[in-house]
């Protein structure tokens, strides 16, 4: 009789024991944005977050926190409970360009924990061709190499993806690119279609726009293949510039030292979204490429895009004011 009594007193502490470990999710998961509702990162998160919550059973609630192109919302990512309730589509600006630029308050390859890649994209140099006449980026190549003081290109911002992509553009090409920052995209297309900035970096989904409606020529795409939103616009480096690749990318996040078991299935969910034949056509049709990833991977890339932009923004001794 002790021994029955013993066991079912040990079945009933097991049982508490179970319950008092919290399924993971066992309520709402927040997924931040670091930029305003409108944005490429907030058009994927809107896109892919409804597919989470069917196959979490939790809702993935969209938190817009933009400020200083992100770095703010994934600072806070960084000091927040590893608790897998507050995660990040982050991008490859507080990821792998920030680090470089800014003074912050994280380390992306320290303070991070990579989930896993959700989408990649690409700026397009596209060109005003009342300004600049140009038919193919040789052309372009030709007149910035016959321009006394560098041919003018433009781009979101000093740090921005395009900037960057025209940086690293000039070194490849050898050519010197002489860049614009404005205030943002808006500014910046205003002074291509008025004359003031005769090229451009803008993204895929903005130059697309501008494309269709004749008022630009997009000489080449930035991204490692061809975009499905200009599928007839051909890369850089198929060009004559092997190896050139200057990839926008967006990636989930988690604070430090989350559990391989909440990060894993997290994963897997993601993954199972950007599978998703519904899903990756939508994502398509906006530039941006599906990109599954395990958390190992993402590590990898992380470390050879920070690696690789580092070495861009010293060269070219870009420099923000905090």
């Amino acid at each position: 009789m002790l021994i029955r009594l013993l066991l079912v007193f040990f079945l009933y502490c097991f049982a508490l024991h179970v319950d008092a470990q919290e399924v993971y999710p066992s309520k709402p998961i927040r997924l931040y944005v670091g930029f305003a509702p409108g944005g490429g990162t907030d058009i994927a998160a809107r896109i892919i977050s409804p597919y989470l919550s069917k196959e979490l059973g939790q809702p993935v609630v969209i938190e817009n926190k933009p400020g200083v192109g992100g770095n703010i919302a994934t600072e806070i990512i960084s000091k927040s409970p590893p608790d897998g309730y507050l995660i990040m589509l982050s991008s490859v600006g507080p990821l792998a360009y920030s680090p470089h630029i800014f003074k912050l308050g994280y380390d992306p390859l320290k303070d991070l924990t990579p989930i896993g890649l959700g989408v990649t994209s690409g700026n397009a140099l596209i060109i005003n061709p009342q300004q600049l006449k140009a038919k193919t980026l040789a052309d372009y190549v030709a007149i910035a190499e016959k321009t006394p003081g560098g041919l003018a290109y433009g781009s979101s911002g000093a740090g921005s993806g395009g900037h960057l992509a025209g940086e690293l553009f000039a070194a490849t090409a050898k050519i010197n690119l002489v860049h614009i920052g404005y205030r943002g995209g808006g500014p910046a297309i205003n002074d291509l279609l008025g004359g003031t900035v005769p090229s451009l970096f803008a993204t895929i989904i903005t130059a697309k726009q501008l494309v269709e409606s004749g008022k630009v020529t997009a000489l080449a795409v930035t991204s490692h293949s061809r975009s499905k939103a200009l599928p007839n616009v051909p890369t850089i480096a198929e060009l004559g510039y092997p190896g050139y690749e200057a990839a926008n990318w967006y990636a989930f996040i988690a604070p430090p030292k989350t559990p391989a078991a909440i990060v894993n299935k997290l994963n897997n969910a993601i993954n199972k979204a950007l599978r998703d034949p519904q899903i990756k056509e939508r994502l398509l049709q906006q530039g941006l490429d599906p990109t599954p990833s395990s958390p190992e991977e993402m590590a990898v890339y992380l470390k050879k895009e920070y690696t690789l932009w580092g070495g861009v923004i010293a060269k070219a001794g870009i420099k923000v004011d905090n």
